[in-house]
């Protein structure tokens, strides 16, 4: 009864809508897709955590190195020994607690306060409730929390257990995804993840999706990066406009 509170214009178990698709299927981010899991190799597979542990990684994991957010994540589990008792800690303390990630402060009193809000509107501090809702509604009540926008809220429903479709674009899925064409320079994480849904075919499970996410995110971080990106070794390069301008002779 509590969770139908929070979606009160759902019923649990509703399906999710048909992702909105192109006129004429773009077949680009499959070979994309391809090319690069041939290139790097299969991601290793993810360690599925429950939706409130992942909504706490992904609050913290901005503009910070993946396995520095992992360490801060375990550090807390060990230091708190619960997330109530991380929830109901002094922000100073928490702010120590993650002092690694960058904007500690910033992110100590966005924490304590998602934490404190989930369990006054769901009586406990769970997020396991999410199971029984739509994606897109579940997605717009977790943007409802201060520091949370599309990139945690697709992180939390398609990397969790609820393991729903949906791409997580960071600022290395933008800046891959602007250099290839596939969306203007001018198009946020919201835009981004809309076109490139459009694109992805039916069958794409949403551990696809994650797959698909991790290939992106390893190329922008070894080969497409943001100040020297190193385009004459990049599997992608005839596929690229940007990486044909910055190595035209490489025909010659």
């Amino acid at each position: 009864m509590r969770s139908a509170l929070l979606f009160p214009e759902f019923e649990p178990g509703s399906p999710d809508k048909t992702e909105e698709k192109a006129d004429v299927f773009d077949s680009r981010l499959v070979e994309i897709h391809s090319r690069l899991l041939a290139f790097y190799g299969p991601p290793k597979p993810r360690v599925v955590w429950d939706p409130l542990k992942q909504f706490i990684y992904s609050l913290l994991s901005s503009r910070t190195r993946t396995e520095v957010t992992f360490e801060v994540v375990a550090h807390l589990g060990e230091r708190f020994g619960s997330w109530e008792a991380l929830r109901d800690a002094p922000v100073a303390e928490i702010a120590e607690a993650i002092a690694p990630v960058t904007f500690a402060e910033k992110k100590a009193v966005q924490l304590k306060q998602a934490l404190e809000q989930i369990t006054a509107r769901c009586g406990v501090l769970s997020l396991d409730f999410l199971h029984s809702y739509r994606t897109d509604k579940i997605r717009a009540w977790l943007e409802r929390f201060d520091g949370v926008g599309v990139k945690t809220s697709g992180a939390v429903v398609n990397f969790s257990s609820l393991r729903r479709r949906a791409l997580c674009v960071d600022s290395h899925h933008l800046r891959v995804t602007q250099r290839l064409g596939l969306v203007p320079k001018s198009a946020d994480a919201r835009e981004t993840e809309r076109r490139l849904m459009k694109m992805v075919p039916e069958d794409w499970s949403a551990v696809m999706l994650d797959e698909d996410h991790q290939l992106v995110k390893t190329h922008g971080q070894r080969l497409c990066t943001f100040s020297s990106p190193r385009c004459r070794g990049c599997p992608l390069l005839d596929m690229c406009p940007t990486g044909e301008k910055a190595v035209p002779s490489r025909k010659g």
